[in-house]
């Protein structure tokens, strides 16, 4: 989800889908098919899954309101119309989609498209970027309690390294929780990013990505709970698939890819249709830069 929105408003923002051809082609998406977008954000994948076939529905679901208002708007012409009434071939869910009730086999496709979107890393209030100043909260779902001021105030110093090295791979973990805990209490986004800067060497500082960039990661990764969320979803959800229906998961990062390869291809249910993932083209990348890091991997439930 990482290469996503474009426009600022959080009711009005339109979702540009990453590898978009390429996740049609790998659902297979046919004609009267019923499929579920466990991360719907601006609603692009959806309205591509739509497009793709006569009849097909659509059950998808978010955590973020935000994100599952704009879909509704984005895709309303999908919903109930007409003289009488259509029916709506669009349905929206409230829901982290490790909480989502799969019902076993319902569906001709499941999609997820991982991490963070470009709306969240451009609403500077929901505190998910370090470019602007905005309180530390990094929620994705706000019904959640627990922000990225929680954490980074409250937490023990090796607690926070762990967490830095763990779901940030960062190296300087340990003199980063340090600076941190000499510098709190931190109340936003800019405070902890020039903490960080400050406890690095100056080559480190000045390096091509900036030093906040893996902590806020692993600050967002722990705050929303995803690594437990994608193991849960990648339990629950390949039951919910018809024989013969796909799964395809777009990641953006080692931490998300891994679980990804190993899930799909440990479950016996499963064949593993792509042995290596599939990444964004050239012209891709040149239209959407942050779809660089992306990478598609796909499974389909075996015939019983």
């Amino acid at each position: 989800m990482e290469a996503g929105y474009q426009g600022l408003e959080a009711q009005n923002f339109s979702h540009i889908p990453v590898l978009g051809r390429e996740v049609i082609e790998g659902l297979a998406v046919r004609p009267g098919g019923h499929y579920l977008d466990v991360t719907v954000g601006g609603g692009g994948h959806s309205r591509l899954i739509l497009e793709a076939a006569a009849d097909v529905r659509v059950t998808a679901i978010d955590q973020d309101e935000d994100a599952l208002a704009a879909a509704q708007k984005n895709l309303a012409e999908y919903g109930v119309s007409g003289d009488p009434p259509s029916e709506a071939r669009i349905q929206f869910i409230h829901s982290n989609f490790a909480a989502y009730e799969f019902t076993p086999n319902t569906f001709d496709g499941i999609l997820a498209d991982l991490g963070v979107s470009s709306y969240h890393l451009d609403q500077a209030e929901r505190g998910f970027s370090f470019r602007q100043a905005a309180n530390l909260d990094m929620r994705m779902d706000r019904g959640r309690s627990l922000t990225a001021a929680d954490v980074i105030n409250n937490w023990d110093e090796a607690d926070l390294a762990d967490i830095f090295f763990k779901y940030g791979e960062e190296r300087l973990s340990r003199r980063i929780a340090r600076r941190i805990v000499e510098r709190r209490p931190l109340h936003t986004t800019v405070e902890l990013a020039e903490a960080i800067a400050s406890s690095v060497p100056p080559k480190y500082r000045y390096g091509r990505i900036h030093p906040a960039t893996r902590v806020f990661q692993a600050l967002r990764i722990v705050v929303n709970d995803e690594l437990k969320s994608l193991e849960t979803f990648l339990d629950k959800a390949p039951n919910a698939l018809v024989p013969g229906g796909r799964i395809a998961i777009i990641s953006f990062h080692s931490l998300e890819d891994r679980p990804v390869k190993h899930g799909l291809r440990n479950l016996p249910l499963l064949k593993v249709l792509t042995k290596k993932p599939i990444i964004a083209q050239e012209e891709e990348i040149a239209n959407n830069p942050r779809s660089r890091s992306a990478k598609l991997r796909i499974a389909e439930r075996k015939q019983e």
